[in-house]
Parts: C-alpha cells; sequence; structure tokens
C-alpha cells in the first residue's frame, strides 16, 4: 500500500499520454454505398452489404475509399429475420479484389438483419450489422452498428 500513490501518478501520467483523437478513426461519419447496398464503418473499413436473395456481396475500402484486398480474408454472415430464433450462416469467400461473395437458401425481407464477421489475414476481426432493406424511419436512422473482436 506504500507504493499506492506512485501506482496512481504513474496511471495519471500514462493516461495523459493518449492522444485526444485516438478514438476518432472508428467514427469517421456517414458511409458511401458505392454499389447500391448498405455501407458502414467497421473498425479500419467501410464496408458495403449488396443482400438479394440467395447471396451476399460484401465490399471492402478504407476510410479514403481506397479498395482492401480480400485475399486470404475468412468472413461469415448471420442471417436473422425479425425476432426468430432461426438463424442461416453463409461463408464469404474472396471474389475479386476487394469483394467476397457468399451464397445459399434464404430471403432478404424489411425485417432482415445480417452481422458479418471480417477478419483480414494479421489483422483484428470486426463484426458490423446491416439492415438491407429498412428505411431510415424503420430502423431509427441508423446506419447499422459496428464491434472490434480481437
Amino acid at each position: 500500500m506504500k507504493h499506492l500513490p506512485g501506482y496512481i501518478a504513474l496511471c495519471a501520467l500514462l493516461l495523459g499520454a493518449v492522444p485526444v483523437d485516438a478514438h476518432k478513426a472508428k467514427d469517421s461519419g456517414p458511409v458511401t454505398a458505392l454499389h447500391g447496398g448498405q455501407a458502414l464503418a467497421a473498425g479500419p473499413y467501410h464496408l458495403e452489404l449488396v443482400a438479394t436473395d440467395g447471396e451476399l456481396t460484401l465490399y471492402v475500402r478504407d476510410h479514403s475509399d481506397n479498395a482492401i484486398s480480400t485475399d486470404g480474408a475468412k468472413a461469415k454472415a448471420t442471417i436473422q429475420h425479425g425476432t426468430e430464433k432461426a438463424r442461416t450462416e453463409i461463408e464469404l469467400e474472396p471474389s475479386g479484389e476487394h469483394t467476397l461473395k457468399g451464397t445459399g437458401t434464404f430471403t432478404i425481407n424489411p425485417d432482415t438483419g445480417i452481422i458479418i464477421f471480417l477478419r483480414l489475414p494479421e489483422q483484428d476481426a470486426h463484426a458490423a450489422r446491416f439492415t438491407p432493406r429498412q428505411t431510415k424511419s424503420q430502423s431509427g436512422g441508423t446506419e447499422g452498428k459496428q464491434q472490434r473482436h480481437k
């Protein structure tokens, strides 16, 4: 206990060294959909999901809208309709320079939610929740949700 004041001072010093803008990279503002899907930020990425019955296409870009290679990427989509407990899981495979695709037996409805888990080689995994057919009034004006997973 005699070292407690020293530890507190050290913690205060270290916390003061954190840059003020450290968290701004995660929230870079609205994300532009370049392919007609729903787009949002997830960690260091801009993800755009184009969802149709039976097919999902995910485009990956950085915050400057530069294409990011998906070679070696692992991605999974979990599709759920409203409050139903049944879920469909689709593996997304690299398909082009900055694209991942997956197909299966599913439909996209106004109450469909799709959670994408994406891991690029030697990077942290990130997740994003898409609501591809909801309007802003149906989804409360949100663009989706994003999380980071290690």
